[in-house]
């Protein structure tokens, strides 16, 4: 799935995690090329040798609007993985778009273990029933989706919006070049997108500005700072084409956050 993503720029973040996943027979390359990146614990992926890794095809126009085409390959085995012994009480949980009998799965261990989890249903959102969409989005300690895939999860469920808010903790809807939206149960907050160099691939902003957002929120940093974070390690995918080609410093984030909020970061 998009763990891979998140995991890279979350490595360029100094933020420690480890990436769950079901992998194919020619992973090799890309493991050594994700074991470079410091803070990235691959100990969690499995590879299965008798297929392939799951890859994605994306079709992108000039105004940005993507189609894709997707092969499940390997990760279809990622229901054979288990999160349990990963994660306690300290951990906080991202479930990623992945293979969805795995991503129930891993809803119901963060349950039973009574582990925080960000919940991103993403392009499942059609392939989940709606018991377990419920449940997904009911336990989450945060809900996050693109305001397409939110509205979609709404309309499934028959919620209206202040229901959605009501029923989970936080509702995080990105809204490309129009910036982020953050609702709680006492507050909306509206995030700008953050300014790009240039315009080169969309393809993973949505990863990397999970992986951003997710670096502030394990550090305790106001919500608004989250989606901040969230907004500038977007940029820096839009910037290059593929979606684990961009790189910066710590102090170079911490500067470049500084001219686009006017705010000091404490990184």
């Amino acid at each position: 799935g998009t763990g891979g993503n998140i995991a890279y720029t979350l490595g360029l973040l100094n933020t420690p995690c480890i990436l769950v996943a079901a992998a194919g027979k020619d992973f090799a390359l890309y493991k050594s090329h994700l074991a470079k990146i410091k803070d990235v614990d691959l100990s969690g992926i499995k590879v299965f040798k008798k297929d392939v890794t799951a890859r994605g095809f994306v079709t992108t126009d000039k105004d940005n609007n993507q189609i894709w085409g997707f092969y499940e390959g390997a990760m279809r085995m990622a229901r054979n993985l288990s999160v349990k012994k990963l994660i306690d009480s300290d951990t906080l949980l991202m479930i990623a778009p992945n293979d969805t009998k795995a991503m129930k799965k891993y809803v119901n261990e963060a349950i039973e273990k009574g582990v925080a989890y960000i919940f991103d249903p993403s392009f499942n959102i059609p392939h989940f029933s709606l018991n377990s969409l419920r449940r997904g989005v009911t336990y989450s300690t945060v809900l996050i989706g693109n305001d397409y895939e939110i509205e979609l999860i709404r309309r499934r469920l028959e919620w209206t919006n202040k229901m959605l808010t009501k029923k989970t903790n936080i509702v995080v809807t990105t809204q490309g070049r129009k910036g982020v939206i953050i609702d709680t149960k006492s507050k909306k907050l509206r995030i700008s997108a953050a300014y790009p160099k240039n315009e080169s691939d969309p393809t993973g902003a949505g990863d990397a500005f999970r992986a951003g957002f997710l670096a502030g929120f394990v550090r305790d940093y106001s919500l608004e700072a989250c989606g901040k974070m969230g907004a500038l390690a977007a940029v820096y995918t839009v910037e290059k084409y593929g979606t684990q080609t961009h790189k910066f410093s710590r102090n170079e984030f911490k500067k470049r956050y500084y001219s686009n909020f006017h705010e000091r970061l404490n990184l």
